[in-house]
């Protein structure tokens, strides 16, 4: 993703000194190492303005799939690439051939009724979190697990503050724990706080893909590789959204 960007802005009076601060900083030019994770000789060359403009877009459009490139910009050197594999969606980006940043996520759920239009009978958040122990109980919690179920717990009670012995401030708790100790035998698992996730939760409600994006957003902004956990929060909350959409209705 960009990172650094450069005032265009026009037509505004300056301090002198404002302005020789920008003579100087146009003077140098922005590499393409200023701004993305890249090295070797790619890392030393200019950024083009296309290639600018294109992960600016991307960036702000959240992904742009490679069939919307097009014309000059798609022959600039920067490609964004969205394919779905095995039910993952990948989100990959490119300067020159080389990647520079890539996000797999659960593949979107399809909304074929309002968010909210659930029946009594919807599979609830507080159901999804269960399921994670069947897939993922023996794992320990990490702080992405905890961001993750807090968000989930925000989405079932329509609170935005930790509930005191709620599934969250328990996720919390083993994340941090986790941090810290040394063994693993002495660390917390995921069964140990989600076992008995509905109980925990004051209320509850039935997942739609909105809590899914939600939720999903939390949890990969807390692992350095942007993936969700197969079988984790993310994941167990996409199925639930998904079997709700797809239930028949009367």
């Amino acid at each position: 993703m960009v990172e650094k960007e450069i005032d265009m802005s026009q037509g505004q009076p300056r301090r002198p000194q404002q302005a020789e601060d920008l003579q100087h900083a146009q003077e140098q030019p922005v590499k393409y190492g200023d701004m993305l994770d890249v090295s070797g000789e790619l890392a030393q060359r200019r950024v083009a303005p296309r290639d600018a403009a294109l992960l600016q877009a991307a960036e702000h459009a959240g992904h742009v799939g490679k069939a919307q490139i097009t014309g000059p910009v798609a022959d600039a050197g920067a490609t964004v690439i969205e394919a779905e594999l095995a039910g993952r969606r990948v989100v990959t980006e490119s300067i020159g051939g080389q990647v520079v940043a890539k996000m797999v996520t659960p593949a979107p759920v399809a909304m074929t009724d309002p968010p909210g239009a659930l029946d009594k009978d919807a599979v609830t958040i507080g159901r999804a979190l269960e399921a994670v122990v069947a897939m993922e109980g023996d794992r320990t919690v990490d702080q992405s697990d905890a961001a993750a179920i807090q968000v989930a717990e925000t989405c079932a009670t329509g609170s935005h503050a930790t509930i005191p012995g709620g599934v969250a401030a328990a996720a919390q708790s083993a994340a941090d724990q986790n941090a810290l100790a040394l063994r693993d035998e002495d660390k917390v698992k995921l069964r140990n706080v989600l076992s008995n996730a509905r109980e925990r939760l004051p209320a509850d409600k039935g997942a739609t893909r909105e809590d899914v994006e939600r939720v999903v957003s939390a949890e990969i902004r807390n692992k350095l590789d942007m993936t969700t956990t197969p079988g984790g929060v993310a994941d167990a909350v996409t199925t639930a959204a998904r079997l709700n959409q797809e239930r028949p209705r009367p």
